[in-house]
């Protein structure tokens, strides 16, 4: 698989990314894209043909590696990636439409396409919860798929056509824990941030609303028109005191 690919996708979404949105590419980028390319790919390279049973019955080391382990760690793992990564192509496709809207209609049809407002609001919150939704689902998987995050070196197995509970050893089980509980830690790091991402930006949004709503509540005081509304209350004032003055003149 080109994982080169899956860097550029996610290159082209880091400029209408937030802050915390950019850290959580670097931490995707360096911490497990790169770490998945240069080293887990080789130590679970052959995992098949390194579990070895205490016995040669035909057939007992494939149903025995089969039961233990359903789908490859290494596998699930390179699913988390890509999965995770996707819902960012909710944003790319959100700015790519009003962008062909533009060229469709030869005018500017929005003020900023990578500004953090309006659809492009609601599609980013959306890749946020589902990019939550998507790291939690697979560490509960994971976990219930290998009965925890780690890696024994001996596993019984007494499934057919095994004749007797045999013994079951797994190759570098120490290295393959390392690896497991270092891809926990970083989808754990990646669910904080993005969790991050989101409150912040529901709570630029209740502020933003707030003081929208605090400014059309000021703007309906005639004493205070001045302050908030503008220059058409400002000379609206102005107007009523020079009105007041003339009648108040004596003659």
């Amino acid at each position: 698989m080109s994982w080169m690919l899956l860097r550029d996708f996610l290159s082209g979404v880091n400029k209408y990314s937030t802050g915390i949105g950019r850290i959580w590419l670097t931490v995707v980028f360096t911490f497990r894209l790169l770490i998945y390319m240069v080293a887990a790919e080789h130590v679970w390279k052959d995992e098949q043909k390194e579990f070895e049973c205490n016995i040669r019955q035909p057939g007992c080391e494939n149903v025995c590696f089969d039961y233990f382990f359903p789908i490859s760690q290494v596998r699930l793992w390179a699913l988390q990636l890509i999965l995770v990564s996707m819902p960012s192509l909710l944003v790319v496709l959100h700015v790519a439409f009003h962008e062909g809207r533009e060229k469709r209609y030869r005018k500017k049809l929005y003020v900023s396409l990578g500004m953090m407002d309006g659809g492009l609001w609601y599609t980013y919150l959306i890749s946020l919860i589902v990019k939550i939704g998507f790291e939690t689902g697979f560490l509960v998987l994971f976990y219930k798929l290998y009965d925890g995050f780690s890696v024994s070196y001996l596993m019984k197995c007494d499934l057919k056509p095994c004749p007797n509970t045999v013994d079951c050893f797994m190759s570098k089980p120490t290295e393959k824990t390392i690896f497991i509980l270092f891809m926990v830690i970083t989808s754990c790091l990646c669910i904080v941030l993005n969790f991050t991402e989101l409150s912040l930006l529901v709570f630029k949004c209740l502020i933003k609303c707030y003081f929208k709503t605090l400014k059309s509540s000021m703007c309906e005081q005639p004493n205070l028109r001045y302050i908030e509304c503008g220059e058409i209350g400002t000379s609206l004032l102005l107007q009523k005191h020079h009105s007041a003055s003339t009648i108040n003149t004596p003659q």
